[in-house]
């Protein structure tokens, strides 16, 4: 592994570390949540902006890691938990995408060289038509 690749997988490890010694044990847990549901609350409704990009970032986090969170319900009104899931949802789905493009794509080319093949002259042939077809894949049976 690269120096550039260690760097990258020390980052997402420090903020995966730094995120659970930031936090009292617990936190993340829906008995944690459950717990400080109440105070909770009252942060956000003492200071919604701050609450919101704290929200934001460690939804984030977590969903760079992959680790799934039902706070934003709990937390914020149907529409502003709604806008603050999609948009941390989609950047941290993002980060992971490119983490596991940028750590695992040699590994993943190697082991799996037969059927990447295909991907990759795909890919090559028709691009951003191929990449759309396989995005669409889960919505058709197999059958059609």
């Amino acid at each position: 592994m690269n120096l550039s690749k260690t760097l990258f997988l020390c980052a997402l490890l420090g903020a995966f570390i730094l995120a659970f010694i930031m936090l009292p044990p617990g936190t993340l847990s829906l008995e944690g949540i459950k717990t400080h549901q109440q105070a909770l609350l009252s942060y956000v409704d003492h200071a919604p902006l701050r609450s919101a990009l704290i929200f934001f970032a460690v939804y984030v986090e977590v969903s760079a890691l992959s680790i799934p969170t039902l706070l934003g319900g709990t937390l914020f009104s149907l529409w502003e938990g709604t806008v603050l899931v999609s948009f941390a949802s989609t950047l941290g789905a993002t980060l992971a995408m490119l983490a596991s493009r940028y750590l695992l794509r040699d590994w993943v080319q190697r082991r799996f060289a037969r059927q990447m093949s295909t991907v990759n002259t795909g890919m090559a042939r028709d691009g951003a038509n191929f990449l759309f077809a396989l995005r669409l894949m889960p919505l058709f049976p197999f059958f059609l």
